[in-house]
């Protein structure tokens, strides 16, 4: 039989999946595995939300909408984005994907030509790689500074004539440190004086724990050359629902869209009705989340520490990225098999000696994966 993909062949599964997987079938087989290996909000979607989606299937909203999505919901997005991150933003700039993955995804497809390389900041999200991948672009890697978890000048270093994009994460998957505004302001000037588009991945924007979010698009004329990433699936814990978005330049929008209409054509109809009630509706449920978040946070912060563990700035998102003793696949596999709590290994993110724990999970198994790790060590 003739060969597959040879594209899709050198590209890595997700790990981040891959350890769920495992965790669950140990779970199928009676293990009691406590998982933190996936980010994946533990809450409920809000009742309202849910209801907004019912009230749409009932009422008939389960044919092809818009292909970049229904009026109501790029007109709140909109409306947000103006709001809220503090640039200007026109339903036309906007496009509505199967979850934020999917629009990262599309955007590499639309932006880069075979060849073009993209600076990935290190510690990384574990999909970034592989969407440059499919695109044809080429991937270049660059460590933020690993004791202040910001960006400095050495950044400048890696920008040439083939850079196209940097992607920036912030708050950040997996560390979960937030850029403060010397280190976006320091993408911004280098965007702008070497003609280089970026994406803001923000789909944590609303985790933050006494620190300020920015988004890059905010910055003097960022707004023309950045595509900004979002959804629902964290803030509102949505995360089956499949739904991001993409908001930035018309012209980038545009080709988004091609590759929308040509691959999934849309995002669900009816989900997106709780969508645009989930931005319309009331935030208290966003704050409550986040203030749970926050609680959980400074606990098991303060149980790595007091156990001797170095942990990066827990200052967004829901993680606790952890350095360890030794190999980091070893000691995941050593709490996985021995602890039976599931965690990602650094690696997995540019990171070989740091394992990435979530705490998007109920206290009363937060403090047991502590009592757990301790035991394995």
């Amino acid at each position: 039989m003739k060969p597959l993909s040879a594209k899709i062949a050198g590209v890595a599964e997700s790990a981040t999946i891959a350890i769920s997987n495992k965790a669950k079938k140990m779970q199928r087989e009676g293990i009691d595995v406590i998982s933190l290996s996936i980010g994946e909000p533990d809450f409920d979607t809000p009742r309202h939300i849910t209801d907004a989606c019912i009230t749409a299937l009932n009422r008939g909203e389960t044919h092809y909408a818009p292909s970049n999505g229904i009026p109501e919901l790029t007109g709140a997005i909109a409306e947000k984005i103006t709001k809220e991150n503090k640039f200007p933003c026109t339903p036309q700039q906007v496009i509505v994907a199967c979850g934020a993955k999917d629009a990262i995804y599309e955007a590499c497809e639309a932006v880069l030509n075979p060849g073009d390389e993209t600076i990935i900041l290190t510690p990384a999200w574990v999909s970034y790689e592989p969407c440059i991948q499919i695109a044809g672009g080429k991937p270049v890697f660059h460590a933020i500074n690993p004791k202040t978890f910001q960006l400095d000048d050495s950044l400048l270093e890696r920008v040439n004539r083939k850079t196209k994009m940097i992607i920036v994460n912030s708050p950040s998957n997996p560390t979960g440190a937030v850029f403060n505004k010397k280190s976006m302001q320091l993408v911004a000037d280098l965007c702008e004086d070497r003609d280089i588009y970026a994406m803001s991945d923000e789909i944590y924007e609303k985790m933050v724990y006494g620190k300020e979010h920015i988004s890059l698009a905010s910055l003097g004329d960022m707004a023309q050359r950045t595509i900004t990433i979002n959804g629902f699936s964290k803030a509102y814990a949505m995360t089956g629902w499949r739904l991001g978005y993409a908001v930035g330049p018309k012209e980038i929008i545009t080709e988004m869209s091609k590759v929308q209409q040509h691959s999934v054509s849309q995002a669900t109809t009816f989900a997106m009705w709780g969508a645009v009630a989930a931005l319309k509706g009331d935030q208290r449920c966003v704050e409550e989340m986040r203030k749970e978040f926050d609680r959980r946070r400074i606990y098991m912060i303060n149980e790595l520490n007091a156990m001797g563990y170095e942990t990066a700035p827990a200052e967004g998102a829901f993680y606790a990225f952890v350095k360890v003793k030794g190999d980091d696949m070893e000691v995941a596999s050593r709490w996985l098999d021995k602890g039976h709590v599931a965690a990602t290994p650094g690696s997995a993110f540019y990171a070989p000696g740091w394992i990435r724990l979530s705490y998007a999970a109920s206290m009363e198994k937060l403090k047991e994966a502590m009592k757990r790790i301790k035991r394995v060590g």
